[in-house]
């Protein structure tokens, strides 16, 4: 990365201004301290540090340490100037030569770092009641996991990813219990759900268990008035239970959503791994008695209270299985644990934290990202949801507004921000709709190439003329791919090129924060530059170099581009 050749530039020239003693005070530097970035006036540089940090041991003015650093940097294929605190740089043609040829020689390895120390996390997300079909909020954790997921797997990691079936709770007898209902009104019974507002949450009232209803009657030909309340609640509730799971992974499919394991909670019980975590704490002295409940020292943790581990009556709460399930992830072998949960959870990560911390595990290896949920906007206006009554679900999103808006328009704000989705503009094929934007660049780029090796026809004459560039001169310009080329053009499309040379700084920015809205902006800003570029600068022309160097740039788009949209498993599409 350019950012790393300078910063490293830097750095060597501070140490040997150290060992001649032309930095004051100053005896030793700490790698790492200082830091790149981008001059907020372009006419400065391409990069700037600022080294005012170091006055503080160098008790010498800023621009005294600025100029004792230039004096020791080689400026190889660069220019320097110093600024008040700032270094900048003005990087020459040949290193943005260098950033293309990088490019077209990996290809979609291009951004992956060469160097990382491998981990194998395990990604958990969604994670919903198998009750009902999936909400817009469901549908944002399903995006942004998945492009995570993405993210995380390019850089070089090894994940996996999980889906952690919430199917051990009451939820599932009110969802057996409100299949009933839904039978017998297909049977003809003059039933319905409680109006009762207290009464009513113990039921799911929503019409997506209607279809339920006659698939169960389908299968079952002897269930009439009479015997229809004689059904086992049990077989009702794994009935309702299977189909809404399989709905459940069915769209996850369709909305490019792969998951390697769907855990099921009821399995976990089943196993007596929760029993056997609870004697495990019992037996370490972790739990105490009061007023018939077990309680967790989760305070000897860092929590700010202790918990509640089983009631009174018996039964476990949900923090009970929670401790087993996230132990045995670690017993599976995973280096990293992801999840990602929902702003309300917040209070919960210490108590989960501190469980593993008092069962042996490092607890600093779980990572929990909070998100904010989705409002959703139609003609200006917010969409209420609920899924006790009717409500917007991610099948309806998607079948309004495609795939490929619904997953965009999920990434492209930060995780702990609300989303405002506004459904209207997001079906809008305008510069105005981002995810349109990015991918009408995309597919102007692929228009360019075909262009370029294409015969042209005289609509007057109907006499066809040679293509530009035979379709082997292109492939002979990318597999032998000279810098000197690229030289042609870097006066006009340095801007361009700084943007596409930084597609590896926010690949590793945004493995390192754990984000994928910046992809989201960053391929929104090379779309922008590619724009920019291509209504100031003709590429295919009469200047047969001049094409050449242009042509290999627009391949360079598309690789990135490409990247950057299969990590948010956004189609890049070729024709719009």
């Amino acid at each position: 990365m350019l950012k790393d050749y300078f910063i490293n530039e830097v750095e060597a020239a501070i140490n040997e201004s150290i060992k001649l003693g032309n930095l004051g005070q100053m005896t030793e530097y700490s790698q790492g301290t200082l830091q790149i970035e981008k001059p907020k006036n372009p006419e400065f540089g391409d990069f700037a540090v600022n080294i005012s940090s170091l006055a503080r041991t160098a008790k010498i003015a800023p621009p005294m340490i600025a100029n004792a650093i230039v004096e020791k940097l080689t400026q190889k294929n660069y220019k320097v100037s110093v600024i008040g605190g700032f270094i900048n740089f003005k990087a020459d043609d040949i290193l943005l030569a260098d950033s293309v040829a990088e490019i077209l020689k990996k290809k979609e390895n291009y951004g992956r770092s060469d160097n990382i120390e491998k981990e194998k996390i395990l990604l958990e997300y969604v994670s919903a009641n198998p009750t009902g079909p999936f909400h817009i909020g469901h549908g944002r954790w399903a995006a942004m996991g998945s492009a995570l997921a993405n993210l995380l797997k390019f850089y070089g990691h090894d994940v996996y990813q999980e889906f952690y079936i919430n199917d051990a709770g009451s939820q599932i007898q009110k969802l057996g219990n409100s299949l009933r209902i839904r039978i017998q009104q297909e049977l003809g019974m003059d039933v319905d759900f409680p109006t009762d507002e207290v009464e009513r949450k113990n039921y799911y009232p929503g019409e997506y268990l209607i279809p339920t209803a006659k698939n169960y009657l389908e299968a079952h030909k002897d269930v009439n008035k009479d015997n229809v309340s004689g059904i086992p609640l049990a077989e009702l509730c794994e009935f309702a239970k299977s189909e809404m799971e399989e709905k459940q992974q069915k769209l996850l499919k369709d909305f490019r959503v792969y998951f390697d394991k769907f855990y099921s909670e009821l399995d976990l019980h089943k196993s007596g791994k929760v029993e056997a975590r609870y004697k495990e704490l019992m037996d370490k002295g972790f739990l105490y008695e009061q007023e018939g409940a077990m309680w967790f020292k989760s305070t000897q943790y860092g929590d700010d209270q202790d918990r509640v581990i089983k009631k009174a009556d018996g039964s476990n709460t949900y923090l009970t299985a929670d401790i087993a399930y996230h132990a045995d992830k670690f017993d599976r072998g995973f280096d990293r644990l992801i999840d990602i949960w929902g702003a309300d959870h917040h209070g919960y990560i210490a108590r989960v934290k501190a469980s593993l911390e008092a069962l042996g595990y490092n607890p600093d290896k779980l990572e929990v990202l909070l998100g904010q949920l989705v409002n959703l906007v139609v003609d200006g206006n917010e969409v209420r949801m609920g899924k006790r009554k009717n409500m917007v679900t991610l099948d309806d999103l998607i079948e309004e507004v495609g795939i490929d808006a619904t997953r965009y328009w999920m990434c492209m704000r930060n995780i702990d921000v609300t989303l405002d989705f506004d459904i209207e503009l997001a079906k809008r094929s305008t510069d105005e709709n981002p995810v349109f934007y990015v991918q009408y660049a995309y597919a102007r780029v692929c228009s360019i190439l075909r262009n370029a090796i294409s015969e042209k026809l005289n609509p007057e004459t109907g006499e066809k003329s040679l293509a530009p560039i035979t379709k082997s001169e292109l492939d002979d310009l990318l597999e032998n791919f000279d810098k000197k080329i690229v030289l042609k053009t870097t006066d006009t499309a340095k801007n361009l090129i700084l943007k596409l040379e930084e597609f590896k700084s926010v690949i590793e920015y945004s493995v390192q924060n754990r984000t994928v809205y910046t992809i989201c902006r960053y391929v929104q800003e090379l779309a922008q530059e590619f724009h920019s570029f291509y209504n100031s600068n003709r590429v295919i022309g009469e200047d047969k170099e001049l094409m050449k160097s242009r042509l290999a740039l627009m391949v360079a788009i598309k690789i990135t581009l490409k990247n950057a949209l299969d990590i948010l498993a956004v189609s890049a599409p070729e024709r719009m």
